[in-house]
């Protein structure tokens, strides 16, 4: 039990996706679950693993995806005597097996290790690796021609541009610095990718620029629209080592959920302001996700999109709801409720 446990935590954590582990700690028999039993739990709702029966796997599941969505450990009881509050920290739900019995389950959220990718090998791209490693990114240099010495705190460094190698997760950011040095061909590779961020070190007018060359090589005007430009939070940058701050405080922003703190958009007359509830959503690339179906329907205009939530607001006079709602479910994420 153990290996198979630890075996699949750890074929997780390689491949980048979050999970729960759930462990009981404590139980008044009778019941099924003992301490020392665990389980990895997925967001979707998956189980691997033992915890004890039907009466207690659906409470931990639960709350173990709320888990990984607020990115909190808990201590879960399952006993006849629930109170159904947060009780010293314990979050009491009701035995619902005649046989009784209680159980503490102590549920702990894995996320896996955000990945910055940096394309290039720039002054900025240089201090964002140095900075990155600081914060404990898994940091891919892809820079071709390159001298991997430039990179010494990456992870790894590809001196060709070839993005088969690395493994694309739900926590990689990527950072076009090339800075005139293969830029096209490097957003070129990038641009298909949906993450949920990609940004050039560019100026908007450079940028437009460049963004002309790629649509007129074929490369969709949707997928480079997805593109930050210019890379980093506004804060006046000027010194390589500042914009690397600035790049890297907007990606802990995306990363956080927080947002961009641009106002919402009034709502004229006729216009509809709605919050969607969405299910299944777990991190940052589902917000992200979401985010892009949304503002791809034409006549809707997104505010803020959070994990489970979608502010937005639209003229039902010209566009039927039913077709937002279906952009989002497209993608595999039920919309709940209307509020």
């Amino acid at each position: 039990m153990f290996d198979v446990f630890f075996r699949k935590a750890n074929e997780l954590n390689a491949r980048g996706h979050p999970f729960a582990m759930a462990i009981v700690v404590r139980h008044e028999a009778p019941i099924s679950g003992k301490p020392g039993d665990k389980a990895i739990i997925l967001a979707d709702g998956t189980i691997a693993g033992w915890i004890g029966g039907g009466c207690t796997q659906p409470v931990i599941v639960k709350e173990a995806r709320k888990a990984l969505q607020d990115g909190r450990p808990r201590l879960v009881r399952i006993t006849p005597t629930s109170s159904q509050v947060v009780l010293n920290g314990i979050r009491e739900y009701a035995m619902t097996c005649h046989s009784g019995g209680t159980l503490d389950i102590y549920i702990e959220p894995v996320m896996p290790k955000p990945q910055l990718v940096i394309l290039g090998a720039s002054v900025v791209a240089q201090t964002l690796a140095r900075l990155g490693s600081v914060l404990h990114y898994h940091v891919a240099v892809v820079a071709p021609g390159a001298d991997p010495a430039l990179f010494p705190e990456a992870d790894a460094v590809l001196t060709q541009l070839d993005l088969s190698g690395l493994a694309w997760t739900a926590s990689t950011y990527v950072v076009v610095s090339t800075q005139g040095d293969h830029d096209e061909a490097a957003l070129s590779a990038i641009a298909r990718h949906d993450l949920p961020y990609v940004a050039f070190v560019a100026s908007r007018k450079k940028a437009e620029r460049v963004f002309e060359q790629l649509e007129a090589d074929g490369v969709p005007a949707g997928h480079l629209a997805r593109i930050k430009v210019p890379a980093g939070l506004d804060i006046g940058a000027r010194t390589s080592e500042e914009i690397a701050v600035s790049i890297l405080a907007e990606i802990i922003q995306v990363m956080r959920g927080v947002p961009s703190g641009a106002p919402p958009t009034p709502a004229a007359a006729g216009v509809y302001n709605e919050t969607l509830q969405i299910g299944n959503m777990s991190c940052q690339h589902c917000v992200h996700t979401v985010q892009t179906a949304l503002e791809g329907v034409e006549g809707v205009s997104v505010h803020t999109v959070d994990v489970g939530t979608a502010s937005i607001s639209y003229d039902p006079e010209a566009i039927d709801r039913h077709r937002i709602v279906a952009s989002v479910e497209a993608k595999g994420y039920p919309v709940l409720t209307e509020t």
